[in-house]
């Protein structure tokens, strides 16, 4: 008779998003347990650890993806308790670098909600799979093994001090306030290297009831970007509709133009921006929060792939790389990165020798990716700090800036714009041939000049309706209309934080 071999089991230290779908891939091939600071809620409720939730979160659809592929199901779980699937450019008016982007029809897709809802919907998923636990108000305090292999961490629980739970594979995913760095060099020497690119960016929220009526007329996202073209300090001003009849409307800038707490200036900035209509939607509406500040969003990036790691780890998410949370990466890399995790896992298994260090390269080719987006942006900006754009960034720039230029006339370029803000496809989408002679040709005659509002939700903004204050999505069609679509193919807190990924902007 044969004896069965003992079961795996998994470690998995942060349970927010990076951790739960970390738990989830590797419910798949062992016993899991999450072990987190805070205590898990059952439902959409805000945790002390993480702080940065309270500010808008767009999932993008490359991140939607991954995760339904995760958690079969999960999109329709998240709309029914009260998350909006939004369609891509058609429910968002957004001011880029550029100009106004038309509204076409579906070419991607976003889902929009609070933070805490998302998490609670997949934490009750992930929570309930068999055999993952959870060990709650408990804080890691180090990693067991070796140079070589880690076989566990030591965890002070609110029972026990100093008590050592053996794993197979232990999941950093505490996120930006990850201390997996330490620990893993008090094992010896292993050539961990960072970077960090700091725009000195703050940003700032208030949730407002929303008007009577935009629940109803599914009232789009408006989103007013900076321009890292000029220099001064970048501000953006964005709202959200969100479950419950909220909007909630997030304002940030970089180093010299920061908003603030005072709820009295907080109108005043987003009609300071490069347009007003962000501070003009918001005017005479009741707010339901105060001012929620958060500072401390550096981009900041851990080479773990690089280093000679210990077999039996590997980290996630925000603990291996922070992006400035404008651009919205920071769910979708980490929901990416674990699904291609699962196809590694499937392929070879759990035990396989070196199969933690084999799980943090099939990550860091999304992380790349996102990290190259946000800093060579964000480096643009004054006052800005850290690694200098790479020889030939300048040229680059200039040819996505002329793409983006296009996108607001030419419906192609938009949908190829969003293919890869969205995250479905990588950056060298844009260089494919019959792409680059489009750009080439680009021109931003016939670019909207104000907000493509619909009349109809102009009303329901309360926007004066002064002659000229208003303009269709398409000139010689009305307010509203949409074309068909184009063919396109299928913060530093004392707590640990993970996933900060509030409303993107394309540049």
């Amino acid at each position: 008779m044969t004896q069965s071999s003992p079961p795996r089991h998994a470690v998995v230290i942060g349970g927010s998003l990076a951790g739960l779908l970390a738990a989830a891939v590797l419910a798949e091939h062992a016993t899991v347990t999450i072990i987190d600071a805070d205590s898990l809620p059952d439902g959409p409720v805000p945790r002390r650890g993480l702080p940065q939730a309270r500010h808008v979160h767009l999932l993008w659809s490359g991140g939607a993806r991954a995760i339904e592929e995760i958690l079969p199901g999960i999109t329709d779980d998240w709309t029914a308790a009260g998350a909006f699937r939004r369609s891509l450019p058609t429910d968002l008016v957004t001011k880029t670098a550029q100009g106004w982007l038309r509204r076409h029809e579906e070419m991607q897709f976003n889902i929009s909600c609070s933070r805490d809802l998302l998490d609670s919907v997949v934490r009750s998923r992930v929570i309930g799979l068999a055999g993952v636990t959870t060990l709650q108000q408990s804080r890691v305090m180090s990693l067991e093994g070796s140079a070589t292999r880690i076989t566990g961490v030591r965890v002070d629980t609110p029972e026990e001090e100093n008590r050592l739970v053996t794993a197979d594979i232990v999941v950093d995913a505490s996120g930006r306030g990850s201390r997996a760095r330490a620990w893993l060099e008090a094992l010896g020497p292993i050539g961990l290297r960072q970077a960090e690119v700091d725009s000195g960016l703050v940003y700032a929220t208030r949730i407002f009831e929303a008007p009577a009526g935009a629940h109803a007329s599914g009232f789009p996202i408006i989103n007013v970007q900076s321009d890292p073209r000029v220099p001064v300090p970048g501000q953006t001003a964005t709202i959200v509709p969100i479950e419950g009849g909220r909007w909630q409307a997030t304002l940030s800038g970089t180093r010299g133009g920061q908003p603030t707490a005072d709820p009295d200036e907080f109108i005043p900035f987003a009609k300071g921006v490069r347009d007003p209509i962000v501070g003009e939607l918001l005017e005479g509406k009741k707010p339901l929060t105060d001012v929620a500040v958060t500072q401390g969003t550096a981009n900041r990036r851990v080479y773990f792939e690089k280093a000679d790691l210990p077999d039996g780890f590997f980290a996630v998410g925000d603990s291996v790389a922070t992006f400035n949370p404008l651009y919205g990466q920071g769910m979708t890399v980490a929901a990416q990165g674990l699904l291609a995790v699962r196809a590694l896992l499937r392929a070879k298994g759990l035990g396989h020798p070196g199969i933690g260090r084999e799980a943090q390269r099939v990550i860091a080719p999304q992380v790349a990716i996102a990290w190259d987006l946000a800093t060579s942006q964000d480096i643009l900006y004054p006052g800005a700090t850290g690694m200098k754009p790479r020889a030939g960034a300048g040229l680059l720039n200039g040819y996505i800036d002329r793409l983006m230029t296009g996108a607001l006339t030419n419906e192609s370029l938009a949908a190829a714009l969003l293919q890869v803000i969205t995250m479905n496809r990588p950056p060298t989408y844009w260089l494919r041939p019959a792409m680059v002679w489009e750009v080439l040709r680009a021109s931003d005659r016939g670019a909207l000049k104000a907000a493509p509002l619909t009349t109809a939700e102009r009303a329901v903004g309360g926007l004066d309706r002064a002659p000229g204050s208003a303009q269709p999505e398409h000139p010689g069609k009305p307010a509203g209309a949409v074309e068909p679509p184009a063919a396109v193919e299928p913060l530093d807190g004392a707590e640990p934080v993970d996933d900060a990924d509030p409303v993107g902007q394309a540049r």
